[in-house]
């Protein structure tokens, strides 16, 4: 059996620069007993499969797998599924992952996701001083069951930061861009944020008050892959 993985990155900057490495499957062609091996042999933070909208629906279901297990939510998964499904013909209004219903909207070059930000992991946040603190933070000192969220101030009036995030519990020493973490450090700060993770992904937030986030980026295709 040979499965078509289309391979985008979420998150990039305007130029379509960076972004985070995702695998997109069609569901249909994969029984859930082997998505779990697909994402490992991958290898990417995620890789999400679709189970496309049915004619004239405007909802469709994914589920998630980093290499090591399957998640509830993650965000740039969510993104580039709803990317994807518009670039197939198919956008929608909603999209139902494990952990509840995440709104989807399109706007201009970017789109858009509407999450609770109690679905994202409990991340270790740690507030450092400077971006060089930062830049200069080893992924082995952070090697343990935890998902750690580094970040430092780029801009603070304008809600500009720098951050990084470490999860070897879930397979991935370092995450290039994650919308789960974006959506809790933006609860944690209570503020809308431009944020540059790993080597320039960008991600755009909005905070609400009862606990909804909306995550932002841009997407862009890299082919498909085949796997056997």
């Amino acid at each position: 059996m040979t499965v078509d993985v289309t391979v985008l990155r979420v998150f990039t900057d305007e130029g379509g620069n960076f972004g985070n490495p995702l695998g997109v499957v069609d569901a249909a062609t994969v029984p859930p007993g082997d998505r779990q091996r697909i994402a490992t042999e991958l290898g990417y933070s995620e890789t999400v499969f679709i189970d496309l909208p049915t004619d004239g629906s405007t909802t469709a279901h994914a589920r998630i797998f980093t290499p090591a297990t399957e998640l509830p939510f993650a965000g740039h998964p969510t993104v580039g599924a709803a990317w994807w499904l518009r670039e197939c013909g198919a956008p929608i209004h909603t999209l139902q992952v494990p952990a509840g219903i995440v709104g989807v909207t399109y706007d201009d070059d970017r789109t858009v996701i509407r999450v609770r930000a109690e679905w994202s992991p409990e991340f270790a946040i740690h507030d450092l001083d400077s971006v060089d603190e930062l830049l200069a933070a080893d992924p082995d000192d952070y090697s343990d069951d935890a998902e750690h969220y580094l970040w430092a101030w780029l801009d603070r009036d304008a809600g500009h930061l720098r951050s990084r995030m470490f999860a070897a519990d879930l397979g991935v020493p370092e995450d290039e861009a994650t919308g789960s973490a974006a959506a809790r450090v933006t609860d944690y700060l209570s503020r809308d944020l431009t944020i540059t993770q790993g080597k320039g992904s960008q991600i755009f937030t909005t905070w609400d008050a009862q606990g909804w986030v909306l995550i932002a980026g841009r997407v862009v295709s890299d082919g498909v892959r085949q796997l056997d």
